[in-house]
């Protein structure tokens, strides 16, 4: 399992590309509901050296990870065309209590995080890329080890 930090050590043309995608707003966490079913959230992830997730305490995502820590994180994309291309990556979620790992997700944030917010980091097992450009295709991908 590799921290953001070290995905961007290992896949930095990758990495960037994922960062530019998801600081452009909203992406969508899919977990594993309780029944086995998926579950989609609209989520704002935080890059620094770490990938987090801040969330309300009731929420049923932070829920899910707690059972099942497995996820993915998908960049919202702008229209049917691709927009600016398709970023994902998929790993496993941690809730976090460490207040020096809470400062430093605070800090990265594009946005104040209420103090009753819990956090998550995320590990980064596998990235995908996709740019659509003159109608092809143009997938890249990374798995941690590989």
């Amino acid at each position: 399992m590799s921290s953001w930090h070290e995905f961007t050590q290992q896949a930095p043309e990758l990495a960037q590309f994922g960062q530019s995608r998801f600081e452009n707003g909203v992406a969508y966490l899919g977990t594993i509901r309780p029944d086995g079913g998926p579950r989609v959230h609209p989520v704002t992830p935080i890059i620094g050296k770490q990938l987090f997730l801040f969330m309300e305490p009731t929420s049923p995502k932070g829920k899910d990870l707690q059972r099942d820590p497995r996820y993915t994180l998908h960049c919202a994309v702008e229209d049917s065309g691709g927009g600016s291309g398709e970023f994902y990556v998929r790993g496993q979620a941690t809730l976090v209590q460490d207040p020096a790992l809470r400062a430093q997700a605070v800090q990265a944030a594009s946005y104040s995080p209420a103090d009753r917010y819990i956090l998550f980091v995320l590990t980064v097992d596998f990235a995908f890329m996709n740019v659509y450009s003159e109608g092809r295709v143009n997938p890249q991908r990374w798995q941690n080890g590989e």
